[in-house]
């Protein structure tokens, strides 16, 4: 259903040479440069820049592509749910971020799923940014994420209000007080966060509202995955600051201790984001409902 200049058109973005996009879609070079000298006519537009060999977006490009990409999430999307008509089930794309893949958002998922069989149910982990691009390129129905929007194209619900803590093994001396303060933290040696993370932004804002800095701190490690932080600390080879959310499998197992930091206000929404055009709004509320019902029964 989806004209052939646009599929040429993203190909020759994907690898920003006329020759491999011609490859991969089994057409001649002079093919595709003919679909871009059509497009390229009918919008008006200069879409590539070639100088020196080198092939670029223009700025109206930038803006095609852009558009070129939703049409072909929609065309994809379009077929599937065709096709599952059919064999009478529906698909769901949830996006979620690092953090949240690392709480109880994946059981609820997973529950939700076992609750309705028609539905097949794909996760995607991503970071917040290009969930929020994945979802208005219609590559996925609705994201979880930390945080809300400024997006007029987005709605959100709240699922949780969630806090950062101070997360360390058992065996760490901290684990006995009743909170740790910053001075506690300087001592400590800690595993964080990458520096772009929403969670090390929250624990780096927070500090500088008290006048104080990250680099006052013994940072030794940087690991993007919550996974393998958490499995670092239960070593008692450092602590970390972690969405407590995150860590309260392991708190329950009592293999993990979080504590609570002075002086420090680290509390920030997760929410399910989505596009005002989605239309199983009811679905959504659902999923809200059973999160509220699981974590309830986990306190």
């Amino acid at each position: 259903m989806l004209d052939q200049k646009v599929e040429t058109l993203l190909n020759v973005a994907k690898y920003g040479n006329f020759t491999k996009a011609a490859a991969e879609m089994s057409l001649t070079q002079p093919a595709v440069s003919h679909h871009i000298k059509q497009l390229e006519q009918e919008l008006g537009v200069t879409i590539f820049s070639r100088k020196r060999g080198e092939l670029s977006l223009t700025e109206y490009g930038k803006i095609v592509v852009e558009y070129a990409t939703r049409m072909n999430s929609l065309n994809e999307r379009l077929l599937e749910v065709l096709s599952d008509k059919e064999n009478s089930v529906r698909r769901l794309r949830i996006g979620v971020t690092h953090t949240a893949e690392s709480n109880l958002i994946a059981e609820v998922i997973a529950r939700y799923g076992n609750e309705n069989p028609n539905i097949i149910i794909t996760i995607i982990t991503e970071s917040i940014k290009n969930l929020y691009a994945m979802l208005e390129n219609y590559e996925i129905d609705f994201a979880i994420v930390e945080g809300g929007s400024g997006n007029e194209r987005i709605n959100s619900l709240l699922l949780d209000t969630d806090y950062l803590v101070c997360a360390c093994a058992n065996e760490n001396p901290i684990s006995r007080q009743a909170l740790v303060t910053i001075d506690d933290l300087r001592k400590q040696r800690l595993i964080l966060r990458l520096p772009k993370s929403g969670t090390i932004n929250l624990f780096v804002s927070s500090l500088e509202s008290i006048n104080r800095s990250i680099d006052e701190f013994n940072v030794f490690l940087e690991v993007d995955n919550i996974d393998t932080i958490k499995t670092l600390i239960r070593k008692d080879l450092g602590v970390s600051i972690l969405p407590k959310s995150a860590c309260m499998d392991e708190v329950r197992k009592q293999k993990m201790t979080v504590l609570p930091i002075e002086n420090l206000s680290m509390a920030r929404e997760t929410n399910l984001i989505y596009l005002k055009d989605f239309s199983h709004v009811s679905l959504l509320r659902d999923i809200t409902k059973l999160y509220a019902k699981i974590s309830k029964n986990l306190k």
